[in-house]
């Protein structure tokens, strides 16, 4: 089986009627006409209210594609369509730390996107499902509003299929009570606890029936992500083994329903909810049982052998949230670089909450479908309990230090780290085996943490609409600083997911040399301590003007040019983004210091002016293609799309 599996998750080629064949292997734009079904309802391009784009995902005959519209037409999922435009394929991401197109689209099995220039509707089939789930959130959201409508309907359906608030999101996010929005194992088991107990006295078949009507149900409205499989999956067997009164034993049948969910399906290995699904649910039967009793060992009266209500109920809800976290916590510095500090407090508050909450919001649901004329009174009892939700999770992401800013670490430390992890908690392990992952988990500590101290510049270069997008972020004694060719809304997105993925909470300054002012100034307001834009009619940098914050202070060179000086620690860079940045330089007759970095592709005698009578020169960049007469190799060029980084000393 596993060597079937290895084979499964190795890369599968496309289709021979996948729509990348009609780029006959270059990189498009090429103009052609597709037909295929909606795999999805349309979602605003960048997650962005007010961006009048969509994108949506088709299934063709052979293939997946992505459809881009310029303003969002009425689409629904399931519908069939006919379109044409000019196919091209998507631009992978400049940097690990950014998630492009590319990689996003390989997830999902698509390797092409089209943007639209006609569009046609062949069918508009009944999507009775689709509707269910439209109809139930619409109508929560409508009785009880975006925040805790959306919050009940996503305890029912999941937040995938939820409109739910960016804010929302995040706070819950912050707080480390995610999963409560997710649709999952515990949202499942609720529903299957409250069947199983008004279906005892049935006989057997019709318990069965009802549990299997409840299961099916659960995953028709959550939709088939990797997450709702997997806790389906696993109650089917469960319940089996409880009524013919056999042992079912949860880890194997966990590693046996992973494995065949991934020779079914092996591009759920990438769904990262199912990653942190599995992760979460080893760790609640591996570790939680044995944390919980050496908490409630540790309690006063630990010793009694009829534990106080307070012990038996603090010991297990502190425990739960504690393994999970604990088994989580690799994937969540390798996705995300952040920790929710609070995720444990946050969850024992909220975890007498929950259980009352998904109960009372399938009832409303249920109720909105057959009386929706009684949703209205029936919110009274559960929209305090919902607020109650919404006000710990705002509180505890309104701490200090909320999210505890690590930084995405090295793949390896990630291993590594796991390792450790692992030899400290399975049960039953020897001491010097326990010593030994605590010290290999100090060490993986104190050598990321040392990266993260580091001098660092990072260059992230990306084509975007007639100018380049460039970024240069600084880091030193793990602050940071930034400077922006661009001041539009998607550089600053991006730059908040590089500093958010480097473990940079706030910028200590940044400096847009854009000369149109930004659509977004919001956005960078919240990014960095210091903004100075050009674009929003201030005063540029005079000459020998600067920012300048501990290790991190950047200069202009002249008036009139965008040339600037920047010191990195004990790193001095030279900054060029344009030629009459590079004249203006040499009109000044300075020596160049150790880096240079060139936002164009200089010609032979411009990189020799720039090594003349330098020869410790060490960084030599450009942002752009490489040279066609071929470079020294001690200019490394970004291309049109790439990155560049120095470590410094």
């Amino acid at each position: 089986m596993l060597v079937i599996l290895l084979l499964r998750l190795g890369p599968a080629a496309p289709d021979r009627a996948d729509p990348v064949h009609q780029l006959a292997g270059g990189q498009g734009p090429v103009p052609v006409m597709l037909r295929g079904v909606l795999l999805e309802d349309p979602r605003r391009q960048g997650g962005a209210a007010q961006d009048p784009g969509c994108q949506v995902l088709l299934q063709t005959a052979g293939g997946r594609s992505e459809l881009l519209f310029k303003r969002c037409p009425v689409l629904q999922q399931g519908w069939t369509v006919r379109v044409s435009g000019t196919l091209h394929r998507p631009q992978a991401a400049p940097h690990p730390l950014l998630a492009g197109p590319a990689e996003r689209l390989a997830r999902a099995g698509a390797l092409t996107r089209l943007r639209v220039e006609q569009l046609q509707v062949l069918q508009r089939p009944a999507t009775p499902i689709l509707d269910l789930r439209r109809r139930i959130a619409s109508r929560l959201i409508a009785a009880a509003g975006a925040e805790r409508g959306g919050l009940l309907a996503a305890l029912v359906l999941g937040s995938a299929v939820v409109p739910l608030p960016a804010e929302l999101r995040e706070a819950f996010r912050a707080s480390g009570l995610s999963h409560a929005l997710a649709a999952s194992g515990f949202h499942l088991t609720v529903l299957l606890g409250v069947v199983t107990a008004l279906s005892r006295p049935l006989a057997r078949p019709l318990r069965l029936g009802l549990a299997t009507g409840a299961a099916g149900g659960f995953l028709l409205l959550a939709g088939a992500q990797g997450s709702v499989v997997r806790a389906v999956l696993m109650a089917a067997v469960a319940l089996l083994a409880r009524e013919f009164d056999r042992r079912a034993r949860p880890l194997p049948l966990l590693l046996v329903v992973v494995l065949i969910m991934l020779l079914i399906q092996p591009s759920w290995l990438l769904d990262v909810g199912l990653q942190l699904s599995v992760a979460a649910t080893a760790g609640l039967l591996i570790t939680a049982p044995p944390l919980e009793r050496a908490i409630a060992a540790r309690m006063p009266g630990g010793g009694d052998r009829k534990p106080g209500w307070a012990r038996s109920w603090l010991a297990p809800a502190l425990a739960v949230p504690l393994a999970a976290t604990l088994w989580t916590l690799p994937l969540q510095l390798h996705h995300f670089g952040v920790v929710p500090l609070y995720a444990v407090p946050a969850n024992l508050l909220a975890a007498p909450l929950l259980t009352p909450l998904t109960l009372g919001s399938m009832a409303l649901a249920l109720v909105s479908l057959v009386l929706p004329q009684l949703l209205a009174p029936l919110l009274l009892p559960v929209q305090p309990l919902a607020g109650l939700l919404l006000g710990i999770a705002s509180w505890f992401a309104g701490l200090p230090q909320a999210q505890l800013m690590t930084g995405r670490p090295l793949p390896l430390l990630v291993s590594l780290l796991a390792i450790a992890l692992l030899g400290l908690l399975l049960p039953r392990l020897a001491a010097w085996m326990r010593w030994l992952a605590l010290l290999l988990l100090l060490g993986v500590s104190g050598v990321h943490l040392m990266l993260q101290r580091s001098d660092q510049l990072l260059l992230v270069q990306q084509p975007g609409g007639g100018s380049a997008r460039t970024l240069l972020l600084a880091r030193h004694a793990g602050r940071g600083a930034l400077i922006s060719s661009r001041a539009d809304g998607l550089s600053c997105r991006q730059a908040r997911r590089l500093a958010t993925a480097l473990g940079v909470e706030t910028l200590d300054w940044l400096l847009l040399l854009d000369p149109v002012a930004s659509e977004e100034p919001g956005c960078w307001q919240k990014l960095a301590g210091l903004v100075v834009a050009y674009g929003d009619g201030s005063v540029p940098l005079g000459a020998q003007e600067g920012i300048r914050s501990r290790g991190l202070h950047v200069q202009a060179l002249t008036q009139d040019s965008h040339a600037l000086r920047l010191q990195l620690g004990r790193q001095q860079w030279l900054l060029l983004p344009d030629r009459q940045a590079l004249r203006a330089w040499r009109s000044l007759k300075q020596p160049c210091p150790e880096g240079v970095w060139l936002g164009f592709r200089p010609s032979r005698s411009e990189r020799q002016a720039l090594e003349h009578g330098r020869a410790a020169l060490r960084w030599r960049w450009w942002s752009g293609p490489p040279a066609r007469e071929g470079a020294p190799d001690l200019w490394q060029a970004s291309g049109t799309s790439g990155s560049l980084q120095a470590w410094g000393g």
